[in-house]
C-alpha cells in the first residue's frame, strides 16, 4: 500500500475518531494498525502521527486508573 494510501486511511480514522467519540477505542486501535503497517513497509511515519500514537497509549493508560477503586 502506498505512503499517500495509508496516509488517507489514517485520515479518515482521525475524522471518526472526532465524530464518534464513544468508539475511540476501536478507532485508536485502527490508528494503530496503520501506524504498524507504515512501520512494517519501512515508511516514516511523521511525527505528528508519533506523537498522537504517545498521546493515544497515555490516555489509555490514565483511562485504566480512572476506573480502579479507592
Amino acid at each position: 500500500m502506498a505512503f499517500e494510501e495509508l496516509k488517507a486511511g489514517i485520515a479518515l480514522i482521525l475524522e471518526e475518531i472526532e465524530k464518534r467519540p464513544e468508539d475511540r477505542h476501536v478507532l485508536q486501535e485502527e490508528l494503530r494498525e496503520k501506524i504498524s503497517e507504515m512501520r512494517s513497509l519501512g515508511m516514516e511515519v511523521p511525527k505528528d502521527l508519533l506523537r498522537l500514537e504517545e498521546q493515544l497509549e497515555q490516555d489509555d493508560a490514565d483511562d485504566m486508573y480512572d476506573n480502579m477503586p479507592v
